[in-house]
């Protein structure tokens, strides 16, 4: 055996090409640009430019070290952003087409700092900020690997008790849906929030997204006798069993991932719980 020591990068591009050669796979973000420039006005060069697995905007900042300013950097071209949405979207619709264009989810712009590592002022300094921001340490290994670490992830928004958005599952289902597959709804809503610190939630009008980095776990709205989630679990690595997990890779269907779980009654959100955590940990 070799122990092979982990670096930094020699200089910030190196970083940079890494991850944007592979930004879907590694960050559940699509590419859209880099280096883009924000105007003569505004003077500034955002490092790369992605839309992520839920529509949400996404800037990636890149340093090879430790970078006090990143994160109020990658702040400053946030707020230029949502100011030129146009821009944005006419990216968009270049590279992925009017109807990605379309559903382009400004709710929940996201910002995502890489770097060789953080303070403990910069962890603090995320969660006092109202927006989606995931502090990212890289690592370099030999000459062909690479490895990232979730720093710390903050969600957007106002902040909301888990049992106030378990209430809020409920609220929007309850005038079509039977009360029980409501109750399910939160409690799977309940289990996949309790799997870290970290997890995040976006709602969509078709899907609940929770994600770390990238999705993990994606639920439907209840329907009448059952609640459909989609997890980022390899089917063939599952035994499949009918009327609870199903393989729906190359299936149309709202949300991300190949696994679908049927889930009908509190037992089967209990016999959930392995895939769950496996989808988890996969993100």
């Amino acid at each position: 055996m070799t122990e092979v020591m982990p670096r930094l990068a020699e200089i910030e591009a190196d970083v940079q090409g890494l991850v944007e050669a592979h930004m879907e796979t590694l960050l559940g973000v699509r590419f859209l640009a880099r280096e883009y420039s924000t105007g003569p006005l505004h003077g500034g060069r955002i490092d790369s430019l992605g839309l992520d697995e839920n529509g949400s905007p996404v800037i990636v900042e890149y340093k090879r070290g430790v970078d006090a300013g990143v994160i109020h950097q990658g702040l400053f071209y946030l707020a230029w952003l949502m100011d030129h949405r146009a821009d944005f979207e006419h990216l968009v619709r270049d590279r992925y087409g009017v109807t990605a264009a379309s559903q382009v989810l400004w709710s929940d712009p996201r910002l995502i700092c890489i770097a060789g590592d953080f303070t403990r002022y910069d962890v603090h300094a995320v969660r006092e900020h109202r927006r989606s921001i995931d502090l990212v340490r890289y690592r370099l290994f030999g000459s062909d690997m690479l490895g990232l670490e979730a720093v710390a992830s903050v969600s957007g928004g106002v902040r909301v008790a888990r049992r106030a958005r378990r209430r809020a599952v409920a609220q929007a289902a309850a005038d079509d849906q039977g009360a029980s597959m409501v109750e399910l709804a939160g409690a799977v809503d309940e289990a996949l929030l309790g799997l870290g610190d970290s997890v995040k939630c976006v709602e969509r009008k078709t899907y609940r997204a929770y994600q770390r980095l990238r999705n993990f776990a994606c639920m439907c709205p209840p329907q009448r006798s059952k609640v459909l989630v989609y997890l980022k679990v390899d089917p063939k690595e599952v035994d499949l069993v009918p009327g609870f997990t199903r393989d729906v890779s190359g299936l149309g269907h709202h949300g991300t991932g190949d696994l679908e779980v049927q889930l009908r009654t509190p037992r089967d959100v209990e016999r959930a719980q392995e895939l769950f955590r496996a989808s988890y940990a996969a993100a």
